[in-house]
């Protein structure tokens, strides 16, 4: 068939492209995704608009950093939805913050053991254990176009989330949302201890450094490594300060301590790991100090490069926000705003298990040192839009009904088509300080076209 042929030819010369679709509707799978909204719902109920509707829509808005109503006019002309416009907003308005959650659960669950299948992870961060890498966000400042923001000149915050990365998949696997944007980390304690299982390690800063979630975390037989919080964790020595080695940064100490918490009546044992920094953070500190109730087996050593690795979820925000419109400053409402940053997140982990196959192809170090997330993205809108049009909705229907296994070999196989030059990350050196030109209030602009004919006149009479 002509289709068969057109599918083909996009597979071998845009397969990144044919990839994400296909990832895409291997993730969505719209008949799970209504039935996961129907399980859920509590106050909100399906007539017309689909729960998996406006997560299309939503997809194409964050991927394409479009606005929502240019995502639904897109979608409208090719008869994919049958709802007025407001009908969208409506719906995107009222989305409790728990199927924005449930979107990032079910991406994740779907796609792990596709990642794990086609052999896509990365080495353990450290073998024997889960480790989970945790960090707060705050969604970007919307426009007042809301009445109740109107009258009020500073930035509106619709909203705040922590994320937990699954460093070993390099995706997102759980999300914890909330409405207030001027929520804390430490407000949603509960919830994230909710999730944590027997031999899991929780890597976060100190924002998250509290004796209730410390404890919290220890008494499910799990293990954290958080940078201390003086106020929030009273940690008391009960052993001399050891010096154990060197690392990158710095030298290493360990002590022996307890953590207390008066009104839970409880305490757990802890080491405190320092790190004496060769040169200060941007805070002016000079020493970090890690608390971890991690086995002695665990070295200090390893433990402060453990913490360090952290930076892993800061990096996963900025590709993020650079490829992705996943804060859609039209969008004021928390639940929409929240909404839109949880899909960016599932379209994140789209972006994880196609670097994942090109791993299961090329090896973990050439991706992890050539491979530029931001220009996977780019390679991909390149070409969406058209594949869209010239490929029938149908033809992708049979990636929802493969097995992880079927379709984590078909991924190998067309990423081996992967042309890897042009997704390679730009290398450059270390930028040199050039001191700033004063600006001549009596001359405002400058002629380019006159400065290169004078620079050019200049080289002719040296030469």
């Amino acid at each position: 068939m002509i289709f068969d042929e057109v599918f083909e030819r996009f597979a071998r010369r845009s397969p990144l492209t044919v990839m994400t679709r296909a990832i895409m509707e291997h993730a969505l799978d719209s008949k799970a995704l209504d039935v996961l909204f129907d399980q859920i719902a509590d106050r909100q109920y399906t007539r017309t608009l689909l729960f998996s509707s406006i997560v299309e829509l939503m997809t194409i808005v964050v991927c394409n950093k479009i606005s929502v109503r240019r995502a639904f006019k897109r979608i409208e002309e090719r008869g994919r939805i049958e709802v007025t416009l407001q009908a969208v907003y409506d719906k995107l308005d009222r989305l409790e913050t728990k199927f924005s959650q449930a979107l990032v659960r079910h991406f994740a669950s779907r796609l792990t053991p596709v990642i794990e299948g086609m052999g896509g992870a990365v080495e353990p961060w450290l073998p024997g254990y889960r480790v989970k890498v945790m960090d707060g966000n705050h969604i970007a400042a919307t426009d007042h176009r809301l009445e109740v923001l109107r009258k009020h000149g500073a930035g509106a915050l619709p909203g705040f989330a922590v994320v937990v990365l699954d460093p070993r998949l390099q995706m997102a696997i759980d999300v914890f949302p909330e409405e207030d944007g001027h929520a804390q980390e430490r407000s949603l304690t509960e919830a994230i201890l909710a999730t944590v299982e027997p031999r899991d390690v929780w890597i976060d800063d100190r924002n998250f450094c509290t004796s209730q979630l410390l404890l919290g975390i220890a008494k499910k037989g799990a293990f954290f490594v958080t940078r201390q919080h003086k106020a929030n964790a009273p940690w008391k020595p009960t052993g001399p300060l050891k010096e154990c080695g060197s690392i990158e940064t710095g030298t290493v100490f360990e002590q022996d301590g307890v953590i207390y918490d008066p009104a839970l009546k409880k305490n757990v044992d802890v080491r405190r790991i320092t790190v004496r920094l060769k040169k200060a953070t941007r805070d002016n500190d000079r020493e970090l100090h890690i608390l971890t109730n991690l086995p002695q087996e665990v070295s200090a050593l390893t433990v402060a490069g453990l913490y360090r690795k952290r930076w892993t979820i800061e990096t996963a925000f900025q590709e993020m926000e650079r490829a992705l419109g996943g804060e859609v400053a039209t969008l004021g409402y928390p639940k929409a705003a929240l909404f839109a940053f949880c899909v960016a997140l599932a379209a994140y982990n789209v972006y994880a298990t196609l670097k994942a196959s090109l791993r299961a192809v090329h090896g973990e170090q050439k991706v992890q040192d050539e491979v530029s997330g931001y220009e996977i993205a780019a390679d991909v809108a390149l070409d969406y839009n058209g594949m869209d049009v010239a490929i029938p909705s149908e033809m992708w229907e049979r990636y929802q009904d493969m097995n992880a296994t079927q379709f984590g070999n078909w991924l190998v196989a067309i990423a081996g088509n992967v042309n890897m030059k042009y997704i390679k990350k730009a290398k450059r050196g270390p930028k040199k300080p050039k001191p700033k030109p004063k600006f001549d209030p009596k001359h405002p602009h400058v002629s380019t076209a006159r400065l290169l004919a004078a620079r050019h006149a200049s080289r002719k009479a040296k030469k």
